[in-house]
């Protein structure tokens, strides 16, 4: 719950500033000289950005939740059997025996979005966020085209 809040609390301050920053540049382009105009234009290039990239962000966020929900439902989430060090860290090699199974069974079934989702959650917990998230777009995809 403490994640969803500090998403939406930073989601609302990211949208203030994208309407600030744009009233701003309609300010700049309303000034009407060449110049202004110019730089009008740019300033609001940069919300047209962060609109789009929070509106793709909170869309994965969305669909992977749904995904993890069904899975859930289904009883298929993977357990955490990570081992933790004092700290509560992730022990490395845990971590890493436990993708190894999971890549294992995402290759043995390509095509099944839960080995993908699962494969993503080892991938985080292997602190490999990239490939995290690229395998649960992945799982995204194939569960999309399953409906």
């Amino acid at each position: 719950m403490r994640a969803k809040i500090t998403y939406f609390v930073t989601a609302a301050v990211l949208v203030f500033y994208f309407v600030l920053v744009g009233s701003r540049g309609v300010m700049l382009i309303q000034d009407g000289k060449l110049i202004t105009v110019t730089m009008g234009l740019a300033v609001l290039v940069l919300p047209l950005i962060g609109i789009w990239f929070l509106w793709a962000n909170t869309r994965f966020v969305t669909r992977a939740n749904a995904l993890a929900a069904e899975l859930e439902a289904e009883g298929g989430l993977p357990v955490d059997e990570l081992v933790r060090t004092p700290a509560g860290r992730i022990d490395r090699d845990s971590a890493d025996e436990v993708f190894a199974r999971r890549k294992a069974e995402t290759e043995d079934t390509p095509n099944d979005w839960r080995c993908w989702f699962r494969l993503a959650v080892a991938y985080q917990d292997a602190r490999d966020t990239p490939r995290a998230r690229k395998a649960m777009q992945r799982a995204i995809t194939l569960r999309e085209a399953a409906e």
